[in-house]
């Protein structure tokens, strides 16, 4: 169990290097990929390809309309993570849970301020093996997944615990 000073400085360094990490590497994806053809690496194992997503995981809801996909993105998604910021304080789980939540928080913030200033997310990773490939992502959203899997490992240990 993570003492109160404890919890607050793992969640603030998992948010601060989060943001951090997303939002230079956007910045990268917009001054070196942005009208320029995808990139290859690692025999095709790893594409760089700049990719505005107006939509939400995988480019969901991306037909929207505008005044919709506001509501959605911005509205309801700036109160999800004022939830997830009150739940991460009262949080008296393990430091797995703060970690998720702390995870879910950053990657979520991170690129909901990009669709408050420019109503998309920049997206530039993809990766796969020849026709198996995932969608186009960026860290913010790998930060998410994460925060998903980090969130089941916490509650199996939880559940584990309590069984004891």
């Amino acid at each position: 169990m993570l003492t109160w000073t404890g919890k607050w400085l793992v969640l603030l360094a998992l948010v601060a290097g989060t943001i951090g990490c997303d939002r230079v590497t956007k910045q990268l994806a917009i001054d070196n990929l942005a009208g320029q053809p995808t990139q290859s690496f690692l025999a095709d194992t790893v594409r760089l390809t700049y990719a505005e997503n107006t939509g939400g995981f995988l480019s969901l809801g991306a037909g929207m309309s505008p005044a919709l996909r506001a509501l959605v993105f911005n509205v309801a998604t700036g109160a999800i993570l004022v939830l997830l910021a009150v739940m991460a304080w009262r949080q008296r789980g393990s430091a797995w849970h703060v970690a998720a939540f702390s995870l879910f928080i950053a990657g979520g913030a991170s690129n909901w301020v990009d669709r408050v200033k420019h109503g998309h997310v920049v997206d530039f990773l993809n990766v796969g093996i020849g026709w198996l490939r995932t969608g186009i992502f960026n860290v913010a959203d790998v930060a998410i997944m994460l925060a998903v899997a980090l969130f089941v490992v916490a509650e199996l240990r939880a559940r584990a615990a309590a069984a004891r």
